[in-house]
């Protein structure tokens, strides 16, 4: 378009006299003269890039996807033009000025220049370069929302729309090779100069403006810079195809920036764009740069440093020793540290140490007496994968509980930097990453974190924070040595991922598959012997694993036969061993047996019309855990058999271990129970346990005689079920009763 008078002169002046008509037609005819722009130049995508981080590789494989030819400069230097939290940047122009020599005069060449630590690319250069030449531009600069460095020269640029941005930005330009260079070329800088306010200064020159006809992309056509923008864009979808939109200016910008302090939220954003992952085909991203471990021999296998923290007394921590040693990887490959500074685990520790030591490449303990914080020894671990060469480094602290035994297996295939299981309480939204950071750095809920951790999106997404499980490259550990002392004013795990973000180490969560889940060690009561037996509140998935039978849930299905070995009495599977062992041994440690008189100042009234050898649930603290067991284990079985009858949750007041021993009381005499109806539960083996032992119903003459440990009968309470204990001659026979609704 040619020039006119006021582009020369400005809007509110008036062209006067012959002179000025005459200069006003010099600057048309030399605009005509220019090169009409056309479609068939080439393209060149210049960037600088002084160390390989992940940012920038995640620029390149966007730039590739899209068929762009970029040419790095400055690789291997020195940086030296500041943090770019500030005022700086001086060195990319002199590293430009240097890397653009050999184009200054191609003039079938466009360059285009962006950063390339927080830039994505979004669509083909064939789309870019029909954007850009309906510019009618020899030089098109990003454009935000601030005016920046300098605020004094906000009011010297050209008004815009009030929906467009008005001020330039420096992380990206396209232009014509020979008016880029002569740009980037027009005046020295140092290096820790600011390159946007060399950039802005030319710009504001109106003389060099019209020159080298430099224009805004003011409605982000091509450019579209993040700071202070968050909430005019959206990601959109077009089938396995994902793009930004701009909902103030309607349009659909190619170069996506993350320029200033939202590094964390470009990241997220950089999940979904080019195609990382979309609505219609999910994580696209998730099938690229796949290791394959399946055909290697077993000596091929990545070394693994696995280092386990124990910090704190925690549920469970059998099952985690149980799962670490079940991992689906050669143990030939595998160090092992552990890190405990709780003496309350030590025995689980060596007791893990005793029975797989031998399997592995080493193992290596730090025990509590040697009080090593968690900062100096997850520090230590970084520094001995180096040491020793390790290909990977798991960090697994001791309130993760993996159920999938091909962990490691899994996230290695990923080949990310830092890769973490998504892992959650169960039932809770507490997981172990964040979605997004506030202002002081602290934990803020991205717009996507409900779905990655309620597993409603699938994937691989790039977050600001981890902890708990997170498998490093070791070819990235150097960069983070000391990561986790960096910051003393903050959790290691804090300081650590601080120092990923700062050194551009991608952190990843992959929610792709279930890999296990966190135990809640709040309030975890150390004061007993078998302390998870209280634990069914904070952890009710582990206490359902380790406590409930195995074949449970059959007797719920759809069909289910189950057992009536007498009239109107059922059987059960409802407790596992473990449950029946540690629960005699709680109640045997406790050690304050009733007398079995009739005196019992337990009850009101202190009188006990059918007195037994028993301990009340009340008087161990587990009254309100066996009232949860009650209404989540038993009440389902019961409305399965006694059909009609509802009570939840179940009341049951009566709640006690009894205790047959031949020389202590070996019998019970008929009676009925106060209840609705009763259970039984089978705590030891009949035959092996004890002898003898068993109850008869009396109305019907029908005996059982051979419980099974674990087992529950089920039977009504009051007038229809009298009934006896039947003699134990040998041993020690243990059931647990409640009568349930009295």
């Amino acid at each position: 378009m040619p020039w006119n008078c006021e582009h020369i002169m400005g809007p509110k002046q008036v062209c006067r006299g012959a002179v000025f008509l005459t200069l006003c037609l010099a600057v048309t005819l030399a605009s005509l003269d220019t090169e009409s722009p056309k479609t068939d130049h080439e393209l060149l995508v210049v960037t600088i890039a002084t160390e390989e981080n992940d940012g920038f590789r995640q620029f390149m494989k966007s730039a590739k996807k899209y068929g762009f030819d970029v040419k790095v400069f400055g690789m291997g230097l020195e940086w030296q033009g500041g943090t770019m939290e500030s005022i700086g940047g001086g060195h990319k122009i002199n590293i430009l000025k240097e890397g653009l020599k050999p184009y200054k005069d191609r003039k079938d060449l466009i360059l285009m220049f962006v950063d390339s630590y927080d830039v994505i690319i979004t669509e083909s250069k064939e789309t870019l370069l029909e954007k850009f030449y309906k510019f009618n531009a020899r030089v098109l600069f990003a454009a935000e929302n601030t005016c920046w460095p300098d605020r004094s020269l906000a009011d010297k640029y050209p008004g815009v729309k009030e929906s467009e941005k008005r001020y330039l930005n420096s992380g990206g330009f396209i232009g014509f090779a020979q008016e880029v260079y002569e740009m980037v070329t027009y005046q020295p800088i140092k290096n820790d100069e600011d390159d946007q306010l060399f950039y802005t200064q030319i710009f504001l020159n109106r003389g060099l403006r019209h020159e080298w006809g430099m224009k805004l992309d003011t409605r982000a056509e091509i450019f579209q810079n993040l700071n202070h923008a968050l909430g005019e864009i959206m990601i959109k979808y077009k089938g396995s195809h994902s793009f930004m939109y701009n909902v103030k200016t309607g349009t659909t910008p190619i170069v996506i920036h993350g320029n200033g302090p939202i590094k964390a939220e470009f990241f997220r954003l950089a999940n979904y764009l080019a195609d990382g992952w979309t609505a219609t085909a999910g994580c696209q991203a998730c099938k690229e740069d796949l290791l394959d471990l399946v055909s290697l021999k077993e000596s091929d296998y990545p070394v693994v440093l696995i280092a386990s923290f124990i910090e704190y007394p925690t549920p469970f921590i059998r099952e985690f020793f149980e799962q670490l040693a079940g991992l689906n990887y050669p143990k030939s490959r595998i160090q092992i540290y552990i890190h405990n500074s709780v003496a309350l685990h030590t025995a689980a520790v060596e007791k893990f140490v005793s029975e797989h030591e031998a399997e592995y490449m080493r193992v290596v303990v730090t025990a509590p007496e040697r009080r090593v914080s968690e900062r100096v020894a997850r520090d230590w671990t970084v520094e001995e994968c180096i040491r020793t060469n390790c290909n990977y480094l798991l960090m697994l602290d001791s309130i993760v509980q993996v159920t999938n035994p091909d962990l490691l297996t899994g996230l290695i295939k990923q080949n990310r930097s830092i890769i973490a299981p998504m892992l959650k309480r169960p039932g809770k939204l507490w997981s172990n990453f964040w979605g997004a950071l506030n202002f002081d750095g602290f934990y803020a809920r991205s717009e996507d974190y409900m779905d990655i951790a309620e597993y409603n999106k699938l994937g691989l997404w790039n977050v600001p924070h981890l902890s708990n499980a997170l498998l490093i490259q070791g070819h990235r550990l150097p960069a983070l040595k000391g990561a986790h002392s960096a910051s003393l004013t903050v959790d290691p795990d804090m300081s650590f991922c601080q120092v990923a973000r700062k050194k551009m180490v991608f952190m990843y969560v992959d929610n792709q598959v279930y890999w296990g889940h966190l135990v809640n060690a709040e309030s975890f009561e150390t004061n007993h012997l078998n302390n998870e037996l209280f634990n069914i509140f904070q952890n009710p998935l582990d206490w359902k694993r380790r406590y409930i039978h195995k074949d449970y849930e059959k007797s719920l299905e759809e069909g289910a036969v189950i057992e009536q070995p007498c009239q109107d009495v059922y059987w059960f599977p409802i407790v596992s061993d473990t449950f029946c062992d540690e629960f005699v041994a709680e109640f045997e440690n406790y050690g304050q047996w009733s007398g079995g008189t009739n005196h019992d100042p337990r009850l009101a009234g202190a009188y006990e019309n059918v007195p037994t050898v028993d301990i009340h649930m009340n008087q161990v603290g587990l009254e309100q855990q066996w009232l949860k067991f009650l209404e989540v284990y038993v009440r389902p079985l019961q409305e399965s058999v006694f059909t009609g009858y509802f009570h939840n949750p179940p009341q049951a007041i009566m709640n006690f271990i009894v205790r047959y021993k031949p020389e202590e009381q070996p019998y019970l005499r008929p009676h009925h129970d106060a209840s609705t109806y009763t259970i039984n539960i089978a705590l030891n083996r009949p035959g092996i346990d004890f002898e003898g032992g068993g109850c008869r119903f009396v109305r019907y003459n029908c005996s059982i005689t051979s419980p099974r440990k674990g087992w529950m009968f089920m039977h009504p309470g009051r007038l229809t079920h009298f009934h006896e204990g039947l003699r134990t001659t040998a041993g020690t026979r243990y059931i647990m009763i409640s009568f349930v609704d009295p």
